[in-house]
């Protein structure tokens, strides 16, 4: 009788090798996809210093609006709204007046607003505002009220982007 025999190749079992690390494609993806990230995020937070500066100097005009506004109404009140003239502002603060508003000086706008944070200069009816680090072209301004009119408050920015 044949007798069949059959051969069977000896199958290599295989051997669970451990894993040691990444391989170098799977290390490239991750780079290159942080890569990515890097460069959309990148340009979105540089420029956060300069809006973070943009936003400190609009909540400074709204500031000197509303303590010139807050002083009016007390000279109002007080029948202080001649060219010159004094009211109290939170019991103790003699704030000097023109027409009605808080003047441009430290005795005027500069005691009637809390501007920690900024420096102020005053000059002829003008306060002007920086911050501490002076920024070229980047500065408030607070004029004194005209006869019949209303103080004026500017925002400026010259500088574009770099205040």
């Amino acid at each position: 009788m044949n007798t069949l025999t059959t051969r069977f190749a000896a199958t290599p079992r295989h051997q669970h090798r451990q894993s040691a690390g990444f391989t170098l494609i799977e290390i490239m993806v991750v780079v290159v996809i942080l890569g990515i990230l890097a460069a959309t995020a990148l340009p979105r937070f540089a420029n956060l210093q300069s809006n973070s500066r943009i936003a400190a100097m609009n909540g400074l005009v709204g500031a000197l609006n509303s303590a010139a506004s807050i002083a009016h109404a007390q000279a109002l009140v007080s029948s202080q709204t001649g060219a010159t003239g004094t009211i109290a502002m939170d019991g103790a603060a003699s704030v000097t007046l023109a027409n009605g508003y808080p003047d441009g000086t430290a005795t005027g706008i500069g005691l009637a607003v809390n501007t920690s944070g900024f420096t102020a200069t005053y000059a002829s009816g003008t306060a002007t505002y920086n911050f501490p680090t002076a920024i070229t072209g980047c500065n408030v301004t607070y004029q004194a009220a005209a006869a019949n009119g209303s103080p004026t408050v500017t925002f400026t920015n010259t500088g574009g982007n770099s205040c």
